[in-house]
């Protein structure tokens, strides 16, 4: 088995919801001591993915009568470096969480952060964003296996259009090269620091195609101004019109996954206490309207489950990072 968990290996998990606690052998929602107050601490500026999952929480919680009170606190920069040596301190406070990802375990390792996601007490993954490639609609490759093709031939003339350098985008591009089996520090990777500039590059020819999770790209898809060559899920997704690169001889899968992680030093107690809120929210009629309304896809996993989930992906990426120089 391979140390990505999100894949076709452990696809089952994603259908288990609520099943994940029971099965880990945790208190049940009924035997976790109630909350009257939730702070949720973001490492990163308002407005941002892991911002939206902490105040989409928040609604939901409230509209579900499992939490009412709540207090926010951002700390933005280098994706979550500056904000978990702060989240690190509160050391032994049960009253509050911290919303991160997949984000964080790669800017952790590229920044050299004497910290780790792991120093947390991870409680959940909640949802994930499976990226995809395109490349404008004028290009010449038609499917992944023409790209392909080019990158195996001269794999720095094709240029790739991403996010920061280390990133889910960079990470992504880095894992098709190995499977390719092409030295990933030799490919070309141009990196954005937003989506607009990004999209710009790769509609107007400036890059040979685009990486990027599928809301990023999805107006021009839609308009015919750019076509998708595969997306980094297992099996195809509902309401994306693309083929996996798994299925186009390609076997890489990569999800921008995001969940929660408790303080470190906390109690048996208060643990039981903070799975069995965020249970009772991931398994909640209205968390799966607002995942379904904002294309986020469950893969909800918790308890020991998610913590050796986490401990398994700082060594997959740690290791991706090194093939593209970002990592000693």
């Amino acid at each position: 088995m391979t140390v990505s968990n999100i894949g076709r290996r452990s696809a089952l998990k994603y259908s288990l919801g609520a099943a994940a606690l029971a099965g880990l052998g945790l208190p049940r929602v009924a035997d976790a001591q109630a909350l009257d107050r939730l702070r949720v601490f973001i490492p990163a500026a308002p407005g941002g993915g892991w911002d939206q999952t902490g105040r989409t929480m928040e609604q939901v919680m409230r509209a579900a009568g499992i939490v009412s009170n709540f207090q926010f606190e951002n700390v933005p920069g280098a994706g979550g470096a500056v904000g978990l040596p702060r989240f690190l301190a509160m050391r032994g406070q049960g009253d509050i969480i911290m919303v991160g990802g997949m984000v964080m375990v790669g800017s952790l390792i590229a920044n050299k952060s004497p910290v780790k996601v792991t120093d947390t007490t991870p409680l959940a993954r909640l949802t994930g964003e499976f990226q995809v490639v395109v490349v404008p609609a004028n290009s010449p490759h038609r499917d992944m296996k023409s790209l392909a093709a080019a990158v195996k031939a001269n794999p720095g003339s094709v240029s790739w259009a991403g996010g920061s350098a280390g990133g889910t985008d960079h990470i992504l591009v880095g894992m098709i090269g190995q499977k390719l089996g092409v030295d990933p520090k030799a490919m070309s990777y141009v990196a954005f620091a937003g989506g607009g500039p990004a999209t710009a590059a790769i509609l107007g020819g400036q890059t040979t195609c685009g990486v990027s999770g599928y809301g990023e790209f999805a107006e021009h898809v839609k308009s015919g101004k750019m076509r998708l060559l595969a997306i980094s899920s297992p099996t195809r997704q509902a309401g994306i019109d693309s083929p996996t690169l798994i299925e186009q001889g390609i076997d890489v899968e990569l999800a921008n996954w995001r969940g929660v992680f408790a303080a470190p030093g906390i109690s048996a107690a208060q643990r039981t206490a903070l799975l069995g809120i965020v249970e009772r929210m991931a398994t909640s009629a209205q968390w799966k309207a607002e995942c379904e309304k904002r294309d986020w896809a469950q893969i909800y996993l918790a308890g020991d489950g998610f913590a050796k989930f986490v401990a398994d992906e700082v060594t997959r990426i740690e290791g991706v990072l090194k093939g593209l120089g970002l990592a000693a």
